[in-house]
């Protein structure tokens, strides 16, 4: 009878994840070049709401001129060039960070779930090599038994 001899060989990325960790980038400033923390540091600072309400304080000025031309292009070139780029830009970084972090989120959860599915499939190779033993015990037994019927059989 054939013996439960499975022979579990872990997968060389299990050892490989645990020395590495998801990283946040933007929290390794000591990593960053100076072009990329300064690229960083506007970025942050004209990603806010404080600079979109800047921005749009900045726009009206010109809106009073744009208003006495009474031309409808330079007004509609106003709108468009100058209020919609200036506040819309950092309203969507904004956003952009926002999904950002969520994003970032989720994806430390699904590293997580997978370290713990990892762990899970762990205790099952361990529960089945126990189940391995106690089927070889049995079919050891079994072969025994039957050994001791076929010499009784021959009596």
């Amino acid at each position: 009878m054939p013996k439960a001899n499975y022979d579990y060989k872990q997968h060389p990325h299990v050892e490989e994840r645990k020395a590495t960790e998801p990283k946040v980038t933007h929290r390794h400033r000591n990593r960053l070049s100076l072009n990329d923390r300064i690229g960083l540091g506007i970025t942050k600072r004209v990603g806010s709401m404080w600079a979109a309400y800047a921005f749009a304080a900045l726009t009206l000025i010109s809106l009073p001129a744009a208003v006495a031309s009474g031309n409808a292009l330079i007004i509609v070139a106003w709108i468009a060039q100058t209020f919609l780029q200036l506040v819309l830009l950092p309203v969507i970084i904004v956003g952009q960070n926002l999904q950002a972090h969520e994003s970032e989120k989720r994806a430390i959860a699904t590293y997580k779930d997978a370290g713990a599915i990892l762990e899970e499939a762990k205790e099952i190779q361990s529960h089945l090599s126990v189940q391995d033993a106690a089927l070889n015990h049995l079919i050891d037994r079994l072969e025994s038994i039957e050994g001791k019927l076929i010499k009784a059989s021959k009596k």
